[in-house]
């Protein structure tokens, strides 16, 4: 039987004390609520909010639809609005590319319609054609750190400077100025995308640091890796917690 903490927490977050594989595979479904909605919660201090956001994310990046139509569920139910979730959404584009994204992108404007929520939602840029590479690159500069900007731009090839430009004016200018979640929530968002993704590394380290740069501390980032790891499991959770001592390590 799931724990009565595991149930609570179910009924809480889908209005049924009972998992939709509790029926047909019901050891299989004990053991995940009881480590999803009972252990794993008892080593965080997340806030339910911010939980589900990352969650959400991870799912995106894990490329997991029938488990983020589930988890999306829950997050309109209780205090994500329509518009952190798109944020979201959003947010994960960069990472993850509109190839994926875009089925996500379905079914949340069909969730959202089914709930009698208008579209499209109020805008969110901050940035115009016109100034989205300026400000765009002083956020990177903010967020990465100036030297490590600057290197980058200076050692480029030639032939591959347009990338650069590109995560300044793209990846930073178009998506991480945008309003309604704040950059620290935002990092925390990349994090767990990258996270979830796998074989990227290199990326995972490095917005590990943007995330103590922006406010988010060891304690948090460790946080949303064992919230995530019952969903993505244990080798790219592991990955994510090298990464992380990599630029915060314990007792640091």
């Amino acid at each position: 039987m799931p724990t009565e903490r595991a149930r609570l927490n179910r009924t809480e977050l889908f209005s049924t004390p009972d998992a939709p594989l509790a029926e047909t595979d019901p050891e299989l479904s004990e053991i995940f609520d009881n480590f999803a909605l009972d252990q794993v919660l008892e080593d965080t201090d997340l806030s339910v909010r911010l939980r589900l956001m990352v969650q959400l994310a991870a799912l995106i990046a894990a490329d997991s639809t029938d488990q983020y139509r589930t988890m999306l569920e829950a997050a309109l139910a209780t205090d994500v609005t329509p518009g952190e979730v798109k944020e979201v959404l959003y947010q994960t584009v960069p990472y993850v590319g509109m190839g994926r994204a875009s089925k996500f992108l379905t079914i949340t404007n069909d969730a959202l319609v089914q709930r009698d929520i208008s579209l499209p939602l109020p805008a969110q840029s901050t940035t115009t054609v016109e100034d989205r590479f300026e400000r765009g690159l002083v956020a990177q500069k903010e967020i990465i750190g100036a030297e490590t900007i600057d290197r980058l731009y200076d050692t480029a090839p030639g032939d591959e400077l347009h990338f650069q430009r590109y995560l300044s004016a793209n990846c930073f200018g178009d998506f991480i100025t945008r309003g309604l979640l704040d950059i620290a929530t935002r990092e925390l968002i990349v994090f767990a995308a990258l996270v979830s993704l796998g074989g990227v590394d290199p990326q995972t380290q490095s917005h590990a640091g943007a995330n103590l740069r922006v406010g988010n501390t060891r304690a948090t980032m460790l946080g949303v890796l064992t919230c995530l790891l019952p969903f993505i499991g244990y080798p790219r959770t592991l990955n994510g917690l090298r990464a992380l001592n990599a630029v915060a390590p314990a007792n640091s």
